[in-house]
């Protein structure tokens, strides 16, 4: 027999209490990728104990990269580097292992890097990666699943982004860093992890200007050094939390993070009646139990993250009165609709448009998780409805989510992990 672990959750329950944020995991990823640029140590702090985390050390060890974990401290000697190769077995599982294309090309002129897999729903096409580090000289072929990646030295260029990917952004910032000459990003992301990849890439020495804007300039190095990082505070787990105090008529202190960084879901928390103190690097947020239905539209950083559609989604199940979420970055990002309606909620879905009646209350039912933020929706769900939600397969949540249950739990959630058979 197999089993699975799931999450139940017994709603009802006001949060109350402090809650620690963890490291970022779309910061750390790509940060762990670029220690492949150069050889030597680095230690990396803040990490959060994440499945993608883990995934990512198995993968650099799989190249021959040595890691080593102490609490939320990293060790990474990439002297050992013996492997150009990352395969499917372990890619498969996360999309972030596209990251470590960019800096083994850039670094040694070859890379071969499976098709990524990660979360179920919707395609997120590798092409702009591709098409980006072929604008800067490299010959790519995909080869039985396989991106295969040659260049004898990259060189720069100027690179207009379809779309602002962070992912191809965070690429071809690395490998741009060691290409000859000037490189261009033009239609940058400018999402706070690729800040703080940026920063990082600067403390090695790589010469960049304009991170955080549309529009970045990398001015390729012949080396770079070892250097030392602090992952920031992760935004989406921090906004996450925020909903869980509204969602409940909570009263929640969320430290360690940096509120600049969620500014469009404070807004949108105010409007639908959450207090909101930020003090420094910490977040006082209050509710009396009251929603008022409030419409969002996702967008590209600053704007409200797609990594929040379905957290506001649950809380615009209760709310009183309708309101129309829209994801213009994700039009496929729905398949938390029909578990969220199984526990009552009243949601209609149009393309990439849902409209949201808010219901008198939820109840609790099993529910499936179909990927990571889906997950956090529905926690989020079975912490307000009536009675005990069995939230399955979890280890969408533990890609994402350090301890998530343990902290519900601080501040006072009924919520325990369990085990379920499988079905074989």
């Amino acid at each position: 027999m197999l089993y699975m672990d799931k999450l139940v959750v017994v709603g009802g329950k006001k949060l109350e209490g402090s809650v620690r944020i963890s490291g970022a995991k779309n910061a750390v990823l790509p940060i762990m990728a670029a220690t492949l640029l150069c050889d030597g140590k680095y230690e990396i702090s803040n990490v959060p104990q994440l499945k993608d985390v883990k995934t990512m050390a198995k993968l650099l060890a799989s190249i021959g990269i040595e890691i080593k974990f102490e609490n939320d401290n990293v060790d990474i000697f990439s002297q050992t580097c013996s492997s150009l190769e990352a395969p499917y077995d372990l890619v498969k599982t996360m999309r972030a292992s596209i990251y470590v294309l960019g800096p083994l090309v850039a670094r040694f002129g070859y890379a071969k890097v499976s098709l990524p897999g990660g979360c179920a729903w919707g395609p997120r096409p590798v092409n702009l990666h591709i098409e980006g580090l072929r604008r800067l000289g490299a010959e790519i072929e995909i080869d039985s699943g396989y991106i295969v990646a040659k260049a004898e030295k990259l060189k720069g260029t100027h690179i207009s982004l379809d779309l602002p990917s962070v992912g191809a952004t965070g690429n071809l910032l690395m490998a741009a860093s060691l290409a000859e000459g000037t490189t261009i990003i033009e239609n940058a992301a400018k999402e706070p992890e690729i800040i703080a990849l940026a920063k990082f890439l600067k403390s090695m020495g790589a010469d960049i200007k304009g991170d955080g804007t549309e529009r970045i300039e990398i001015k390729g190095v012949e080396k770079l050094s070892p250097a030392d990082c602090e992952i920031i505070p992760d935004r989406i787990e921090a906004a996450t939390f925020m909903v869980a105090a509204h969602i409940t008529g909570g009263d929640v202190i969320i430290e360690n993070m940096l509120p600049e960084q969620v500014s469009a879901v404070t807004d949108k928390l105010i409007d639908s009646g959450a207090e909101i103190e930020i003090n420094g690097r910490s977040m006082h947020v209050s509710s009396d139990g009251r929603v008022s239905p409030v419409d969002v539209t996702t967008a590209v950083y600053p704007g409200f993250p797609t990594d929040m559609q379905a957290q506001w989604m649950a809380l615009m199940s209760i709310a009183s009165g309708s309101s129309i979420i829209t994801d213009t970055i994700f039009h496929d990002r729905f398949t938390h609709v029909a578990e969220l309606k199984r526990l009552g909620a009243d949601i209609t879905l149009d393309n990439n448009v849902a409209v949201v009646k808010g219901s008198e209350y939820l109840s609790g039912a099993p529910v499936m998780s179909t990927d990571l933020r889906a997950s956090a929706s529905l926690i989020l769900a079975g912490l307000v409805a009536r009675g005990r939600t069995d939230v399955s397969r979890v280890y969408h949540i533990d890609r994402g989510y350090e301890k998530i249950e343990e902290k519900l739990k601080s501040l006072g959630a009924e919520i325990w992990r369990d085990r379920e058979a499988l079905i074989t």
